[in-house]
Formats: structure tokens, sequence, C-alpha cells
């Protein structure tokens, strides 16, 4: 797989992934929850869960390209900030959207 390839591919991965707690009420899209609407503590257990499924996916494709780089902190700081400005849409809609009555 091209470099440039495996780098859309996560992007848009960690957009579908920041995003998806928001769309559904089901725990990863799959589990059904016993309330009729989630709450926003399993929203966001599930958004560290898929920023962490994201960031093993990532060190995979990186591995498989070459070799796999140190990072600290720092670095999962940022993708960390990105990740929540990745799920900024999803929030808005369910959250700060108005109703129509």
């Amino acid at each position: 797989m091209d470099v440039s390839l495996a780098s859309w591919f996560v992007i848009l991965l960690a957009l579908f992934c920041a995003n998806l707690p928001f769309f559904n009420e089901r725990l990863f899209a799959v589990i059904p929850v016993r309330r009729a609407v989630k709450p926003v503590w399993w929203r966001l257990l599930e958004l560290l869960a898929l920023y962490l499924f994201v960031g093993v996916v990532a060190r995979l494709m990186e591995s498989r390209i070459g070799s796999v780089f140190a990072q600290g902190w720092e670095f999962y700081a940022v993708t960390g900030c990105l990740f929540l400005v990745f799920a900024y849409p999803g929030f808005v809609l369910r959250y700060l959207r108005r109703k129509r009555r």
C-alpha cells in the first residue's frame, strides 16, 4: 500500500470513528442499549475506545509500510485533540442543533 493512500485511509477512518458515537444509539453501532437514549458518558467512553482503535490500526499500517517511529506524549496529545476536532460535527448535530417543534 502506498504511504499516501495509507495516510488518507487513517484520516478517513478517524473521521468516521470520531462521529460514530453521536450518530447512533448503539454501542459501537452494534450492541443495543437498554435506554432509549445513550447517555453522554457512554458516548465519551466510546469515543476514547474508538480513538485507541484508530491508533492501533495506524500503528499496524505504519509497521507494514516501514519502521515504526517512537512517539512521545506530545504526539498523543495532538492526535487526541485532532480526534476531538473530527468529532465536532457529530457533537453539534446531536447536542447543539435546534430541534424543530
